[in-house]
């Protein structure tokens, strides 16, 4: 029996092969997984990486697509998206919540706002789930993840175990952090300061009405493309100066509205980003001698 059929039988309702992973990213492009996971719960997460490494198959971990390009020719392996059951939120104390590692962040803002919790509201401004936003250190307007979180479960790849991994082992950088490769997030606790919920809803409004005035909207994007070098020195204002707001490869365009956000303007494909990406990203080392680093992922063959 192959690799393909005894991992089919095993996990029949939860596994697939050649999996269009453009369903998956929101530019909406992207060629297909050779084998895609989705698990139904933890212990079903456990085995299926158990028989992954036995068998040799490279692995890789995918939130809610929002910050992910996958290349024209796919992805090789296994492709992991948590399941439905990975995404939840219950209050532990007062001041304290848990969540699935597949919640979606504007999800946990609004439930900290139901339960008078303060410190989340700029999650309802940040795409993607908190798994990604832990890995990636999310934030805006002076707040991060790093501010509120306390500890993470994950399932360590290297020995299929479920470990916690405390805030205090994590060193967090800007959009980053050093957690391993091999840690899938699982869930998250999160703290806040009880507060207020109109006052609540007032900060996390403004915060919306922000990111409304600044950044595009309903199109096919995966958000910041550079990360922002210091908080005086931001991507999109050296992509400006290099003058780069107008380049353009294949259907691949830059948003008018905000120029690091780059879009797949209907009929793009994922060379068409990644060669428009070079092209920024060499030109504005050129005419300001600054070397953007990605804040997007790009995966694939």
């Amino acid at each position: 029996m192959n690799l393909e059929k005894g991992l089919l039988k095993k996990f029949s309702n939860n596994f697939s092969q050649n999996v269009n992973l453009s369903n998956y990213s929101w530019f909406n492009l992207g060629g297909n997984a050779e084998f895609f996971f989705k698990p139904s719960n933890k212990s079903q997460l456990i085995e299926f990486l158990a028989e992954a490494k036995k068998n040799n198959l490279t692995t890789t971990i995918l939130g809610a697509g929002s910050n992910t390009l996958f290349r024209d020719n796919g992805v090789k392996g296994v492709v992991i998206k948590l399941g439905p059951n990975f995404s939840y939120t219950k209050l532990i104390n007062n001041e304290t919540i848990e969540v699935g590692a597949a919640t979606l962040d504007r999800k946990v803002a609004n439930f900290a706002k139901n339960n008078n919790l303060s410190s989340f509201e700029f999650l309802s401004c940040i795409p993607g789930s908190i798994g990604g936003a832990v890995i990636m250190n999310s934030g805006c307007y002076e707040n991060d993840i790093s501010k509120i979180l306390l500890s993470i479960q994950v399932i360590d790849i290297n020995d299929c175990k479920e470990k916690e991994v405390k805030k205090e082992d994590i060193k967090f950088l800007y959009r980053g952090t050093n957690l391993s490769k091999n840690f899938i997030i699982i869930s998250a606790k999160l703290k806040g300061i009880i507060s207020n919920i109109e006052q609540i809803e007032k900060k996390q409004h403004n915060f919306i009405q922000k990111k409304k005035l600044s950044q595009p909207s309903q199109i096919k994007t995966c958000g910041s493309t550079f990360k922002n070098i210091d908080k005086d020195k931001k991507a999109w204002m050296l992509i400006k100066k290099a003058g780069c707001e107008n380049f353009q490869e294949g259907d691949a365009i830059i948003s008018k509205k905000h120029c690091n956000f780059f879009v797949n303007n209907g009929r793009a494909k994922s060379s068409d980003i990644e060669n428009l990406i070079k092209r920024v990203k060499e030109t504005v080392y050129i005419k300001t001698g600054v070397n953007l680093e990605l804040e997007i992922k790009i995966i694939g063959e």
